[in-house]
């Protein structure tokens, strides 16, 4: 392997020691030598594997990447012919289900479960349009998880401008992300609030027209619609398309069918019922409608009745609701007891009345022992009924026969329209003879009205106005002499106090026309609908200017999203305006007056309010009366006809509202509340006064 050598300068001093060293350290250097040639032979072995075990891993790599791609193209193969058949079989199942069944819901039921499964999508739905282009969810089945749209209702006004008429044309829509698909935005949000984040829409067609849309969605994330599903969709569309076709034109037939048999029912019977009623009913009506008088009335449809129906007995009472009594008028039959006048009290006879009196009529049948008031003591078959209209029951009809031989529904009918008619005549009657009362009562307070009108417009107002332009006349001719430019001037106070009190006359007279019109409620209400934030500002604009002049502080308050008022603008205005004036009037200097609006669900609430004003409780409700006013508190001297708060009170009942007055802790509070949507109470009052 090699030698050792020592070299030294000097000899050995112990040779055989020497020698023995140096083969020792020489066996150890042997034995390192070898050792190190081991490893290097090791390590060239170790990577000359490495290298071989490269090379074949690379060689298997590549053999498996084949492998892999040649097993995918045959799973896709197989994939595709699996789908192409599952797609066949589809096809095949909801055609022969077409064929066999005529239930649409129960197709279009199965073909969106069947898509919904093969696709593996989260919801398959059919949209049926309505003629305006909006419509509904027909049918659906969608994957637990996800919002269910079934029966609910679509309205995308995008939809029926843009879309609708390509999908007449048979286009279909495969959107793989509704958020880079070029939407408008109104669809991205119909779509997002549906949960959808990619859709394909296919058109259900008949013929030229849009029926609706067979649809799938992906809702959990996008997705990209292969041709294949494209392609099945469209086929099951064409396939709901006859199915559609052949359901409607079996519902039609059906239901013509059904018509057509309800129809000629409906007409035998109606044949049958009018020949054995419409000359007896028209004979007892006209003779019943062409009396106004009630006993003739009562008489005649009990005469006619017995006549017709030929019952052992008949009977007519009216009923007196405030004193809770039944008044026998007229009695007829072989067994009349003889009871014409007899008053009952409805009290003793709680099993009959209390149903008349909701217009039910009764039909049982009277033991001998019985004792039933108005009709003779023995067995038989009794029929009662009411004689009501909308205003409520005037009184009722009794009607006795054997008692084998019952009322049948015929007779019942019959009964029930001559009671009727009877109630009509009788309303008839009483309202002829409380309108003749009321004529004269009419035109006698007419009378009265038009002379107390006339009297004060040519009596009281052209007197003023003729006053009113000697005042500006004069007026004209003391500012040409100089007078009223004089301090102090005496001519200016008494042409001052001439003014005032001029306008004040006028004023009153104004009002007191104003509550003729409307105790007479003779001017109907005009109500427009406004915006009350627009409108207010300028309301109380002149009141701002006021209160300024007055160092009185206005505050208003109301919120910034009121809807719109519906009312008489200008009653409402006039109540206001006069609130406000009373408040800048009766508010001494420095003090506050608040005007606050607010909206409940049912109610518009106006406050007007006003501080250091003291009203004792009594004062407080007289404050509506006319005439009155408050004493010695007006601190700006302003003085009034004590009409105003009266005619606001008679303003707001006019409206349909209501007012109420706080007095305390030194201030007082006018609070109004105007229901939102008021009844036509007042209109319908005034038209049945017209009428």
């Amino acid at each position: 392997m090699g030698v050792l050598c020592i070299l030294g300068d000097r000899p050995l001093g112990n040779e055989e020691n020497a020698k023995a060293i140096i083969k020792v350290f020489a066996a150890r250097a042997a034995v390192e030598l070898l050792r190190q040639r081991a490893e290097t032979a090791l390590h060239q072995a170790y990577d000359e594997l490495e290298g071989r075990v490269q090379a074949r891993t690379v060689e298997l790599a590549t053999t498996n990447s084949a492998l892999a791609s040649e097993v995918q193209e045959r799973i896709a193969a197989e994939t595709a012919l699996r789908q192409q058949a599952e797609h066949e079989q589809l096809i095949a199942a909801i055609t022969q289900h077409i064929r066999q069944s005529l239930n649409l819901r129960e197709i279009l039921t199965t073909t969106v479960v069947e898509v919904r499964r093969l696709l593996q999508t989260n919801r398959v739905v059919i949209y049926q349009f309505n003629p305006d282009w909006g419509g509904a969810v027909i049918v659906e089945s969608v994957e637990p998880g996800w919002m269910s749209t079934l029966g609910m209702m679509i309205q995308d006004d995008c939809f029926a401008e843009t879309y609708v008429p390509l999908y007449q044309q048979g286009r279909i829509k495969a959107t793989n992300d509704i958020h880079s698909a070029g939407l408008a935005l109104c669809h991205i949000e119909l779509l997002t609030q549906l949960q959808v984040k990619a859709n394909l829409v296919v058109p259900i067609l008949q013929g030229e027209t849009l029926w609706g849309l067979l649809i799938a969605h992906q809702c959990d994330v996008p997705r990209h619609w292969q041709s294949w599903e494209m392609n099945l969709l469209d086929q099951l569309a064409t396939q709901l398309a006859i199915a559609i076709q052949q359901s409607e034109l079996f519902e039609q037939i059906q239901q013509n069918n059904t018509n057509l048999e309800q129809q000629v029912q409906e007409r035998t019977a109606q044949i049958q019922q009018a020949l054995a009623l419409e000359a007896s009913l028209k004979r007892i009506t006209d003779k019943v409608r062409d009396s106004l008088d009630e006993s003739q009335i009562l008489q005649t449809a009990v005469h006619e009745l017995i006549q017709l129906l030929q019952v052992d007995y008949c009977d007519t009472a009216l009923y007196d609701l405030e004193k809770g009594t039944s008044t026998i008028w007229y009695e007829q039959g072989p067994l009349s007891i003889m009871g014409q006048d007899r008053v009952v009290q409805m009290v003793d006879f709680p099993d009959i009345y209390p149903q008349l009196l909701q217009g039910h009529y009764l039909q049982f049948c009277q033991r001998a022992s019985d004792s039933i008031f108005s009709v003779p003591p023995r067995r038989a078959s009794i029929l009662t009924c009411p004689m009501f209209d909308d205003q409520g029951v005037i009184g009722d009809l009794w009607l006795s026969h054997e008692e084998n031989h019952g009322f049948n529904e015929l007779e019942i009918r019959l009964v029930q329209q001559v009671a009727n008619q009877c109630a009509i005549a009788l309303r008839q009657a009483r309202l002829y003879q409380a309108t003749q009362a009321q004529v004269k009562e009419l035109e006698k307070l007419n009378r009265l009205k038009d002379d107390f009108l006339s009297t004060v417009s040519h009596e009281l107002r052209t007197p003023m106005s003729s006053i009113k332009m000697a005042t500006h006349m004069l007026e004209i001719v003391l500012k040409q002499a100089g007078l009223l430019d004089v301090e102090p001037s005496t001519a200016a106070r008494y042409f001052k106090i001439l003014q005032d009190e001029c306008q004040r006359e006028i004023g009153l007279i104004n009002d007191l026309l104003d509550l003729a019109r409307l105790d007479a409620e003779t001017e109907p209400l005009m109500p427009t609908t406004i915006d009350f934030q627009l409108w207010f500002p300028t309301m109380i604009e002149p009141f701002i200017e006021r209160t300024l002049n007055q160092n009185q502080q206005l505050k208003v308050h109301f919120a910034s999203d009121l809807p719109l008022l519906t009312t008489d603008v200008s009653y409402l205005s006039q109540v206001l305006t006069e609130l406000l004036h009373n408040a800048c009037k009766y508010t001494p200097h420095g003090e506050q007056i608040m005007v606050e609006t607010t909206v409940t669900e049912s109610n518009w609430q106006f406050s007007v309010s006003n501080s250091a004003v003291k009203i004792s409780a009594s004062e407080c409700e007289r404050i509506f009366d006319k005439f009155y006013r408050i004493p010695n508190n007006d601190p700006w001297k302003h003085g009034g006809t004590g009409l105003g708060l009266a005619l606001v009170k008679k303003r707001v009942k006019r409206l349909g509202a209501k007012i109420r007055v706080e007095c305390e802790a030194g201030q007082i509070r006018f609070t109004i509340k105007l229901p939102i949507n008021p009844g036509a109470s007042e209109s319908s009052k005034i038209s049945a006064l017209v009428s």
